[in-house]
């Protein structure tokens, strides 16, 4: 048994902790192979080696672009067990949005699947990175991650961190169109946790399916990292297919999955679903977007309880939840705070408002980010004096204590459970030669529940089509971005400031 002389909340502890705890005992899942805690920290410490051995140290940072993977997992413990820092790269962004992050950021390794090895091959010149290492297979310019596991030693004094050093730079997309890196610290990481686990009544016999995309915070810190402190088993799917997880669920007797609506309605209309057996489920978790009340009876009549959360990537992410046992009862709302986070809903003036009214959700607790990477301004806009982080989001408590998110100050869109903010699509499409003006919105759709939606004012007398304005943006921004509906108008509503007023540009076209 290792020896603690202090209390270490790091990542890389943990897992550490857990492996001596239950060795034996299934971790992770994946393709047909299962790795027990104590062969998963045996393959973490090694490549802790091996990023040593490649200039990696406290404080530097290494980056992971793939698909959901076990190399993600010991890419980031590894990473944490060198007091070093990791940044999860989304997988569906384009080479330029790729490099501005990397370069932000500062990596000096990065890791990357095969089959998004060309992209960084396309970048390598413009971004930071000394040492390339392949998740998979090895090629040109990229050393295998299992090659290189099989010559090293495994680490011999993994580095305890500080419960205020980063562990993870999320990068979330801003309304200035430049993508912001969330710091989060090892504390923000596990007091998230500690929050969780007295919000969701998780056992050390859990079997959690992960298909939610390991880059964004709900699919890593809602379920993943929570089942393994408690000793449970990680089945990952390398991306979500609503067939494959539900014979998953039967198959390995999953107990718990994160996801957003999306992905629950689309494992609702998979053939034979009214026959599938739910039975070991004790609970989904769903975020990113409102669950629909006819979505959560569906699965209550199969015996699949449905606990809802209100979060962003800068709170590591829980700041609300509603338990299963309210999810009729209080459809619509996000839940209550949990044990040690606060929240409240403030006027323009940062006063609380009474219940039933509306005001930016503000949060405060352990799990609020440390701040924005190398953007003091970014963090001194959305966390003021007092701790408290303003969301940009607008709400309110009922006579209970349920918070309802009813609509967001900065405009995003959240298309399919991605983040897609205006400006950066607005920013894109203003480049096009048959565009004057632009705005984006998000309008209702049943299938994702919200479309990317432009409105445009052409500049001549030959309209653009929405195939022209997706090829056009396609070659810059990831197509999750793309807007999948196009609107044509003589001109934009706007205020006396010029300012496009959005609202009514929603309210038009809702139908």
């Amino acid at each position: 048994m290792p020896s603690h002389t202090t209390a270490d909340l790091g990542l890389g502890s943990m897992f550490g902790r857990r492996a001596h705890l239950t060795p034996g005992l299934p971790a992770l899942t994946f393709e047909g192979e299962t790795w027990t805690y104590a062969a998963m920290l045996d393959r973490i410490d090694r490549f802790a080696t091996v990023l040593a051995d490649g200039g990696v140290g406290p404080g530097d940072r290494v980056a992971y672009l793939g698909l959901n993977h076990p190399s993600f997992f010991v890419t980031m413990f590894a990473t944490a067990r060198l007091g070093a820092t990791f940044v999860p790269l989304n997988f569906r962004l384009t080479g330029p949005e790729l490099s501005f992050i990397i370069g932000d950021a500062g990596a000096r390794t990065i890791v990357a699947d095969d089959a998004h090895r060309p992209v960084i091959d396309a970048i390598r010149d413009d971004i930071p990175c000394e040492q390339h290492l392949s998740a998979e297979t090895a090629a040109d310019g990229w050393a295998s991650m299992a090659d290189l596991l099989g010559a090293a030693e495994p680490l011999a004094d993994p580095v305890a961190a500080d419960a205020d050093d980063v562990a993870v730079i999320m990068y979330t997309s801003g309304t200035t169109g430049r993508p912001k890196g969330a710091m989060l610290t090892h504390a923000n990481i596990a007091w998230n946790n500690v929050n969780a686990l007295h919000a969701i009544d998780l056992g050390s016999d859990e079997v959690a399916l992960v298909v939610a995309p390991l880059f964004h915070i709900g699919g890593l810190n809602v379920t993943t990292l929570l089942v393994w402190q408690k000793g449970g088993h990680i089945v990952l799917h390398r991306s979500f297919d609503p067939a494959a997880a539900l014979r998953a669920i039967e198959e390995h007797g999953i107990t718990n999955m994160f996801g957003v609506p999306a992905m629950y309605l689309f494992m609702s209309h998979v053939p034979g679903f009214d026959a599938t057996d739910l039975s070991s489920v004790r609970v989904f978790v769903v975020g990113g977007a409102p669950c629909p009340e006819p979505l959560i009876e569906q699965y209550l009549a199969k015996g699949a309880p449905f606990a809802q959360g209100y979060g962003l990537t800068e709170t590591a992410p829980m700041a609300t939840f509603l338990l299963p046992r309210d999810a009729l009862a209080k459809v619509g709302s996000a839940g209550q705070p949990p044990l040690y986070t606060d929240v409240r809903c403030v006027d323009e003036d940062g006063r609380p408002v009474p219940a039933g009214e509306r005001g930016e959700i503000c949060i405060k607790g352990p799990n609020i980010m440390a701040g924005y990477w190398n953007r003091p301004d970014a963090t001194a806009e959305v966390i003021d004096a007092d701790g408290w982080f303003h969301s940009g989001d607008i709400g309110y408590f009922d006579d209970e204590g349920y918070l309802y998110v009813v609509d967001r100050v900065k405009d995003m869109v959240i298309s399919g459970g991605e983040n897609v903010y205006p400006a950066e699509v607005e920013s894109v499409l203003q480049g096009h030669p048959g565009i004057a003006d632009v705005a984006v919105v998000g309008l209702p759709d049943e299938r994702w529940g919200e479309a990317v939606t432009a409105i445009v004012v052409p500049s001549g007398d030959e309209v653009p089509t929405l195939h022209d304005v997706r090829d056009f943006a396609g070659a810059q921004l990831a197509k999750y971005k793309l807007p999948t509906r196009l609107q044509v108008v003589d001109e934009l509503p706007r205020n006396p400031a010029g300012k496009i007023l959005k609202f009514e540009l929603r309210d038009r076209f809702a139908e």
